[in-house]
Order: C-alpha cells, then structure tokens, then sequence
C-alpha cells in the first residue's frame, strides 16, 4: 500500500483530486490550503457553490489546531471521533476563507477506515473530502464504481472497502446545544446521552 499513498501524495501536491474508502462511502480528496485543487474539485463534483467541503484530519489532537470547540463537547468528539461523525465548528484564521465560504464555520471528521487514517497520516496533512459522486448522483461504495463514474479525472484511487454506504452523521457545535444537521449512523439520542 505504499506504494499507493506514495503516488497519493505526488497527485495531492501537483493539485490533483484523489479517491480512497472511508468506513461510509469512498471519498474525493484534496490538500484543505490548495486553492487550485479546490477549484478542480469543484468542477469534478460538478457541485453547487454554497456547499463546503468536510475537512478531514488522522487525530483528536489535531482538531484543536484548525478548531475553537466549547469544551463541553470534549466527551461527544471523544467518544466518537475517528468515527462517523462529521462536527460543524468555528475554524481558527489558519484555514482558508474559501474551505468555509468565510462563514467561519468549518466541518471536521476523523475517519475510522484503516485506509483513510493511513493515508491521511501519510500525507501530514488535512484534505477536503465529499463523497465520491457527482451532484445528486449516489455516492461510489468502491474504486471500480470512482473510476465508472469519474474516468481519468480522478489520478489515484487508494483501494479498499466501505463498510455502511450510509453518509456520517452532521451535527453542529457551534452553539449551546448539539443541533442535528444530517441523520446519519450516530443519532442525537445518543450524542445527547453522551453529554448528560
């Protein structure tokens, strides 16, 4: 598998999208502070413009370097974090204003995906990661079904499985209270039973 995350790496600093699994469905990829890759991205998904990107990161600890997160919630991203669950925080001035569309709002996720952690921690860096689909098209569950959907566009596909097809559970902690943005794996029940 070096050999693929070697060749991960080279496409990710000559701005070029990536796909590889996570435990939900596979992922697009590409360095959060690459504003050229962002724009391919973008084309690649064909998504619509007021839609940010999840930032994915390989740990806890690193949360705290792109993130200010009432501590309260320390328990939630504890317990389930890396896992299926993307969290809607207030970024720091070190992430760019295009990865928020400068609301200030920044979505975080640490995948549980043996593949995605070893690559992100290969590459040392954040990406930005949507599903691997187009625009309202079903996400892409393996590398056969990204390079259906996106032939050549994609230049390295980082093999593996998903586990659920079931996109993470969205929750925003930017507030006092959780509030739910996407029903996913996790529900707020139990978010809920975490902080009580």
């Amino acid at each position: 598998m070096k050999q693929i995350y070697q060749d991960a790496l080279e496409a990710l600093n000559n701005h070029q999208v990536i796909a590889f699994p996570t435990e939900t469905v596979f992922g697009l990829g590409v360095f959060y502070d690459d504003e050229e890759a962002y724009n391919l991205l973008n084309q690649v998904k064909r998504r619509r413009e007021d839609k940010p990107y999840t930032m994915m990161l390989s740990d806890v600890e690193d949360i705290f370097k792109y993130a200010d997160i009432n501590s309260k919630y320390l328990p939630v991203i504890k317990k389930y974090m890396p896992g299926s669950l993307t969290i809607l925080v207030k970024c720091k001035d070190n992430v760019p204003g295009y990865v928020t569309h400068n609301t200030g709002v920044l979505g975080l996720r640490i995948p549980a995906n043996k593949e995605a952690l070893d690559l992100l921690k290969y590459v040392k860096k954040p990406l930005l990661v949507p599903s691997a689909n187009r625009r309202d098209e079903k996400p892409a569950l393996n590398g056969i079904e990204v390079k259906n959907i996106f032939q050549d566009e994609i230049k390295v596909v980082v093999p593996g499985q998903t586990c659920q097809g079931q996109p993470s559970t969205i929750i925003d902690l930017t507030g006092d209270e959780i509030k739910l943005i996407r029903k996913g794996p996790i529900s707020l029940e139990e978010l809920n039973l975490v902080l009580n």
